[in-house]
């Protein structure tokens, strides 16, 4: 069957993590929702909501939470889908990669499941609501691009994302293939994604 999308819905729900709260994107370690980019109201952000509806403000609601993993977007989903949006976006899986150590990453099969339970949440509840997956950021270019910057590099001694972050100007071949796995596991997760949301007509 043809996917169906309307490229003009009229609300949106955003669920996922930090990266939708805008956290620290306005102050230290804190949420800054009006430059959040599925729903900011910042003109400067142009974010995604600014774009599609026409009053952003009424029509838009952030039910994301700094420090959320996939585990988590179920519940989320859950209050997303009491508002029955035309558009719910998603963006989860930094936090399930950035654990203190690459053991405590969430596994594949775990990430995969949850999204499921998170789509049969929404699909239970409002079923015409398409879904706006965004991929999982790239954690190793976030080390790569930042390594050098003494600010970052102060907050990430705060113990951020240690899987990926922690010793970043280290080159051992220890500290090289503990990125490169987190690296595969975000590509996996992105790869989980791609496939589920294929399962989908409205995703």
């Amino acid at each position: 069957p043809t996917p169906v999308w309307d490229r003009h819905p009229e609300s949106l729900a955003a669920v996922g993590d930090s990266i939708t709260r805008g956290f620290d994107a306005c102050s230290l370690l804190a949420d800054c929702t009006r430059v959040s980019w599925a729903t900011g109201s910042d003109t400067g952000v142009d974010s995604l909501a600014g774009r599609l509806l026409d009053d952003p403000s009424g029509d838009s609601w952030n039910y994301a939470r700094s420090g959320s993993v996939m585990a988590d977007l179920p519940r989320q989903m859950k209050r997303a889908a009491g508002r029955e949006p035309d558009m719910v976006t998603v963006m989860s899986g930094a936090n399930d990669a950035c654990q203190p150590t690459v053991a405590r990453m969430t596994s594949v099969d775990d990430y995969r499941e949850s999204f499921r339970e998170a789509m049969r949440t929404l699909r239970k509840e409002s079923p015409k609501t398409q879904v706006y997956v965004a991929s999982v950021p790239d954690l190793k270019r976030l080390w790569s691009e930042g390594r050098a910057n003494p600010m970052g590099e102060r907050i990430w001694r705060l113990g951020i994302c240690q899987s990926m972050l922690r010793d970043a100007k280290s080159v051992t071949e220890a500290a090289e293939e503990r990125r490169q796995e987190v690296y595969e596991r975000v590509v996996a997760y992105n790869r989980v994604l791609e496939q589920e949301c294929a399962e989908d007509l409205r995703c």
